[in-house]
């Protein structure tokens, strides 16, 4: 068991936690979410002991061990791919390698002999003699190859050190495993089976996520930093997220009598609670929710941008007619044709066919055989992947935004930047200056004023905090027109898309199906 007793925590004159009194305990997996800045990644550094706390304590109970998700992928680069993984369990590494060296000496005596049987007890405590084929067998659940064993880490791609590292954290079944965004850079098979490893792991994880179906598929509890606190709240994302909001609700509803504001909560937490099923703890998961009163929950102080695609000119039947395209080097022959009321979500194993892809839609890219054939109808809107050229200028937001607005009130261009969450002086600062979250949601203030009746958008929730993922989300599912997009959030490609699009060089997978059964089926 890991305790947080009365921690605080300082930076100069900002004060990050306050007060933190935690417990976490074994067979649960605890989600940590908040806002950006709110100090997430910071927290886990506090549980592993990286940074000491301002005040209070960090107990772990004694014997157990904790496992850190290791973010330098350089930072083993000397070693082979098979020690990286062994190296997972340091205690057990400091005695292989203290009883390798007491058994290379020269010398060899009778206080060598005495502590080296020591180490061979302590070693086959540790399980070191299962260690190295319990190492290689996680290897390749991982997608691993053993070809890849032996090689040294600095030689290896960089999609294949995500796995390695990710497999060092959960070598040897660590009492207490801390993962920080486990799920970055990960494909999608590996990605489902970690979720399905999780969900069997018998004791704690504590991971940091933007992954809302990850989050939703593995947490039993979600930790939420708001007010300068933590709060542990029981449930997975959907559950925490579709509460706070009924809570949020209702107190806006002051006039509403407290016994059915009471019966509203219990009734969606009935609900909820007959759908968690999903985990090997549902059945405690199911008696704690049912135990939960409105007091246990608090609406987030957090706020969420207003996301709504609109378009002025209808849509004829004609949209888009794609015929034998091709971009050298990149994919060959792609023909398809797009339809009313098509949500398509584009997929490829490699991401630079879809970005190539869509920036010859546009018309961004000229460099290209075959037809693209847009109707006359449509007016589209692009969100490119990379798009920092747009942001280098010093206009204040909202002449930024002017630029692309047909009124030029500022007025009326300041309650556009106001729903995007720029309130006040935050709409007037340069627009050089923004983080990669606050460029995005400019983006979507510029194609929401655009009103194209066709959306174009190349992996958009890249630098979004949940809040924007999950307004984006519903903006997309909400929107009336046509919709061509990427996206690694599978929640929100699930959620959004009526078909599927895969592109493989020579080959194109299209299919009027949902991405579960696309995966389902495909994958």
């Amino acid at each position: 068991m890991l305790q947080v007793i009365n921690v605080s925590l300082n930076f100069g004159n900002r004060k990050l936690f306050s007060d933190v009194n935690l417990k976490f305990t074994k067979g649960n997996c605890y989600g940590v979410i908040g806002a950006n800045g709110a100090g997430k990644s910071t927290f886990l550094k506090l549980l592993s002991g990286e940074i000491e706390p301002s005040h209070g304590d960090i107990i772990l109970d004694k014997n157990e061990r904790m496992s850190v998700l290791q973010q330098n992928q350089n930072a083993y680069d000397d070693e082979t791919v098979l020690r990286t993984v062994l190296l997972g369990h340091k205690r057990l590494m400091e005695v292989w390698d203290k009883k390798d060296e007491l058994y290379a000496k020269s010398d060899f005596t009778e206080e060598d002999g005495i502590l080296a049987g020591e180490l061979e007890q302590e070693f086959a405590d540790l399980g070191g003699w299962e260690a190295e084929g319990n190492a290689e067998t996680l290897l390749k659940d991982i997608g691993i190859d053993s070809k890849f064993f032996d090689t040294k880490m600095k030689d290896l791609d960089s999609k294949l050190k995500v796995k390695v590292l990710l497999a060092q954290a959960l070598f040897g079944s660590p009492d207490i495993l801390l993962l920080d965004e486990p799920t970055n850079n990960l494909d999608i098979k590996t990605t489902a089976w970690l979720e399905n490893f999780l969900l069997n792991y018998e004791n704690t994880v504590i991971t940091v996520s933007h992954n809302r179906h990850f989050l939703n598929k593995v947490c039993t509890h979600i930790c939420d930093v708001d007010y300068g606190k933590i709060s542990i709240f029981v449930g997975n994302y959907d559950f925490w997220y579709e509460t706070s909001q009924l809570i949020l609700r209702q107190q806006k509803e002051a006039n509403k009598k407290a016994e059915a504001r009471a019966k509203e909560l219990q009734d969606f937490i009935a609900r909820f609670s007959a759908n968690a099923s999903k985990s090997r703890q549902a059945t405690s998961r199911k008696k704690e929710l049912e135990k939960l009163t409105i007091e246990d929950i608090k609406p987030s102080s957090r706020r969420y941008p207003y996301i709504a695609f609109s378009f002025e000119r209808q849509i004829g039947n004609d949209i888009l007619i794609v015929k034998n395209l091709t971009k050298k080097g990149i994919f060959e022959n792609i023909s398809f044709v797009v339809n009313k009321d098509d949500k398509i979500a584009f997929l490829s194993d490699n991401t630079n066919a879809i970005t190539a892809l869509f920036n010859i839609l546009s018309g961004k890219d000229k460099d290209f055989t075959g037809t693209v054939t847009w109707g006359k109808t449509i007016t589209y809107s692009y969100l490119p992947k990379e798009y920092n050229e747009i942001f280098n200028t010093n206009l204040s937001l909202t002449d930024w935004l002017g630029q692309f607005s047909k009124e030029k009130d500022t007025t009326f261009l300041r309650s556009w930047l106001g729903r995007m969450l720029f309130s006040g002086e935050e709409a007037l600062k340069p627009a050089n200056v923004l983080s990669g979250g606050e460029k995005v949601r400019c983006m979507l203030s510029k194609i929401m004023l655009e009103q194209g009746n066709v959306v174009i958008l190349d992996e958009p929730t890249n630098h979004l905090d949940l809040e924007s993922i999950t307004a984006l989300n519903k903006g997309m599912i909400n929107f009336k027109g046509v919709l061509l997009f990427s996206s690694s959030d599978q929640e929100l490609t699930q959620t959004v898309a009526n078909r599927i699009i895969k592109i493989d060089n020579t080959k194109t997978l299209d299919k009027y199906i949902t991405y579960q059964e696309y995966l389902e089926k495909f994958c």
